[in-house]
């Protein structure tokens, strides 16, 4: 892989970075926001409807699932420029060939080879 190729997903992977750390600012707003009464804005401290906590109870989970997740692509980000820095990005963790384009294109964070991840996975067929 070419340093202009590397240094490409470099500034692939710190725009990601970058955008998720934006997505994540506004996931904890939303999710840290209170639940009925006045902290939600209401006008008392009692909803104006059971179901009406039921379901910020729930959207408050699905918040929180999805800081979870952006925050695991963070880390997996911040360990690929990593790995760019140690000069072994584009290699499977596994494997230790060289990975496609096509894998880095569509996940530039990836650590596994297409065929090392399906064996990871599970999903290879013996």
């Amino acid at each position: 892989m070419t340093k202009t190729e590397i240094e490409s997903y470099r500034r692939r992977l710190l725009a990601v970075k970058k955008r998720l750390g934006a997505d994540m600012s506004c996931l904890e707003e939303e999710a840290l926001r209170g639940i009925g009464g006045e902290a939600s804005g209401g006008l008392s401290n009692v909803p104006v409807h059971p179901a009406d906590l039921g379901t910020d109870n729930f959207e408050e989970g699905v918040t929180l699932g999805l800081l979870e997740n952006e925050d695991q692509i963070l880390t997996e980000i911040e360990e690929a420029l990593a790995r760019i820095e140690e000069g072994v990005f584009g290699l499977c963790e596994n494997c230790q060939k060289e990975m496609s384009r096509q894998r880095l294109e569509a996940l530039a964070y990836a650590r596994y080879c297409v065929d090392c991840a399906r064996k990871l996975q599970g999903g290879a067929k013996s």
